[in-house]
């Protein structure tokens, strides 16, 4: 079997789809994505299709060696993104080929069933209360929402005691029925980060995400004297090799590696394996489309450590087009108590709905990130 095609197909609301083509007939699906940066990353993908047409799909570990020890310059977001994709799709071919999961081809299942969380509040959280109580009246049993909006070195406590309101809105109604986690998304820098970390203490949380940015993760350790709440990060971390001081220095209890960044299936299943043995937690980054959710669950099914899984249903992001619209199978992600069932079907598990996707890509985005400024005009990180 050779790879003959390599199509990519920029869809909304801010997706890359990637499908590879064999002379076999067989395809493969894979999300290679950065937020922002759909051009950069296709044409990332682009550079890297002549070393790829006329090869054995079943290779994968050579072709992602290649792809990534191949050029003298390497990593970083959009090189491990593209990487990212095409790694996902040899694994969706590979595991069609022979008739199976991709889990059962790395490790084998163990688990019955996967945890999920969903997204509320949107950039700037407002009414979080009335979403929480939807999505719990719904089977949903974890969501996460976004700390804080712009928030400068040193601010007024008052942005902190408006975090505070928001997760009591959620403890008054629910109380502990429904765990609740709150990403600080890198917008905090260490001084008010460990502020919000301290009073957010009260509220028992799942986890806080992302306190400081990663350029800044030493900061973690003074955060983590701060507060017993589990730390969490990685989505901005796309190799073994960015995660490895974070393990070693022990300051994170979960880590958030996206297999649409950090180098897709094969090397985020070796993160995987590298937190298990520093007796970290893993739940990946996933607020993206349903190629890339489908490669979460295969690495969620075979990973012990795995203990919960980021799905974009709903979404503030998904404005227009929702996480089903590209798939067949729409009953794939269904959750129910707040766990979905872990996907039978061959390679990814989904069927992708080609022809939606080919609409869709007539249409295509340039979605970028707001740019946000402090109150004294100064860039404020979002």
């Amino acid at each position: 079997m050779k790879i003959s095609k390599i199509n990519l197909y920029c869809v909304p609301p801010r997706w890359l789809f990637l499908e590879m083509e064999t002379d076999e007939g067989i395809t493969g699906w894979g999300e290679p994505i950065i937020e922002g940066k759909a051009a950069t990353v296709k044409a990332a993908v682009e550079e890297f299709i002549p070393f790829l047409i006329g090869k054995d799909p079943k290779n994968i570990e050579d072709l992602w060696q290649t792809m990534y020890r191949g050029f003298f310059y390497r990593g970083g977001p959009e090189i491990m993104s593209a990487i990212s994709g095409i790694d996902q799709a040899l694994w969706d071919i590979k595991g069609k080929k022979l008739g199976v999961p991709i889990y059962e081809l790395i490790g084998g299942q163990c688990r019955d069933k996967l945890k999920v969380y969903s997204w509320i509040g949107g950039d700037r959280p407002s009414d979080v209360r009335a979403a929480a109580l939807k999505l719990y009246d719904a089977g949903c049993s974890a969501v996460k929402l976004n700390a804080t909006e712009e928030m400068h070195y040193i601010d007024d406590f008052s942005k902190v005691q408006s975090v505070c309101e928001r997760i009591a809105s959620i403890r008054d109604e629910l109380g502990y029925k429904i765990a609740i986690a709150v990403d600080f998304h890198g917008r905090l820098h260490k001084a008010m980060a460990k502020t919000l970390a301290k009073e957010l203490e009260q509220f028992r949380l799942m986890f806080i995400e992302e306190p400081v940015l990663p350029e800044n993760n030493e900061a973690l350790r003074e955060i983590a004297r701060h507060t017993s709440i589990p730390i969490a990060t990685g989505e901005r971390m796309f190799s073994r090799w960015d995660f490895k001081k974070l393990f070693s220095e022990g300051y994170v209890d979960i880590i958030q590696p996206d297999l649409s960044h950090a180098g897709g299936i094969s090397e985020v299943k070796k993160i995987a394996a590298m937190s298990e043995a520093y007796d970290i937690a893993l739940a990946p980054h996933c607020p993206l489309g349903p190629i890339a959710l489908a490669a979460c669950i295969q690495i969620d099914a075979c990973s012990p450590n795995a203990f919960i899984q980021e799905q974009s249903l709903g979404i503030h992001y998904n404005k227009g087009t929702e996480l089903l619209d590209y798939i067949e199978d729409k009953n794939v992600f269904d959750f129910n108590n707040g766990y979905i069932k872990i996907p039978t079907g061959a390679g990814l598990g989904i069927t992708v709905n080609k022809e939606k996707v080919i609409q869709a890509s007539k249409i295509s985005h340039n979605w970028k990130n707001p740019l946000w400024r402090n109150y004294d005009g100064t860039v404020a990180e979002w």
